[in-house]
């Protein structure tokens, strides 16, 4: 097993379910020191639990933050710093969906809260990681924008409008920080088997009815099946490692092709 991370330390936001807690695991397999980010107590404790059962010697740093605050985030850096001493790797993670529903029937509130945390929890992140990585000269950073971030996506006016954002966000800094020898890129998932997919499938064909509203969804998608988070996990991986330092400022879809069907 490569130990691309080893003494290498990274910053995992949304770490206690789904595509942080893949990305946890595939980095912890490979030596990293991390800095776990959630809002969730216990997801967080269970992502540790599932890390100790594979790589019983990583060091492990647990912070229950709220990324839409932004002295919260201030903090989950500070805390990292104080316990590692350095953050090579950032892995903006955490978002939520929100609510489906046409844009003139979208819940303002709730537009609100998906804006908070999909895009000013991404903002917040880089811009108390960003003078760590710039001082160190060193550093990698992956964003999560999302197929949503490069497509409309039928009754998701926040998410698609947030994950947009990030992509635009991460283009940005990419061209402001690459010269301090920074990587930073987005990821965009397409239907990849997290929780929050399963609870998209639920507003889509309900409790009974979400699984072959699944089977639906990826009939049109070229490989014929959904992405599984370790698949994801290996790219963040791979974007954060320094074997990839001259991508900076790319959005890259993991979405078996559907993205570029017509």
């Amino acid at each position: 097993m490569s130990n691309r991370f080893e003494s290498k330390v990274v910053v995992i936001t949304g770490a206690g379910s789904g595509l942080g807690r893949a990305a946890a695991l595939e980095l912890a397999k490979e030596g990293a020191k991390l800095s776990l980010v959630d809002l969730n107590e216990a997801s967080l404790a269970e992502t540790q639990n599932q890390i100790k059962a594979i790589a019983p010697k990583a060091e492990v740093l647990l912070l229950t933050a709220d990324v839409s605050n932004e002295e919260a985030v201030k903090k989950y850096v500070e805390d990292s710093l104080a316990k590692f001493g350095r953050i090579d790797g950032f892995y903006n993670n955490a978002g939520i969906e929100g609510k489906q529903a046409p844009t003139a029937d979208y819940d303002s509130k709730m537009f609100d809260k998906v804006i908070d945390i999909n895009l000013k929890g991404v903002f917040y992140g880089m811009k108390y990681v960003l003078p760590v990585m710039k001082e160190q000269q060193s550093g990698a950073i992956v964003n999560v924008a999302s197929v949503g971030g490069i497509r409309g996506v039928l009754n998701q006016a926040a998410y698609v409008a947030s994950k947009h954002a990030v992509a635009g966000m991460t283009k940005n800094a990419a061209i402001e920080y690459g010269q301090y020898n920074l990587s930073i890129n987005a990821i965009a998932p397409g239907a990849i088997m997290t929780d929050m997919v399963v609870g998209s499938l639920k507003q889509i064909g309900g409790e009974d009815g979400w699984e072959e509203a699944g089977k639906q969804f990826v009939s049109v998608n070229p490989k014929k099946r959904f992405g599984k988070p370790e698949e994801v996990g290996r790219l963040v991986a791979f974007l954060l490692s320094g074997e990839s330092e001259f991508i900076n400022g790319a959005v890259i879809p993991i979405d078996g092709g559907q993205s570029n069907q017509y």
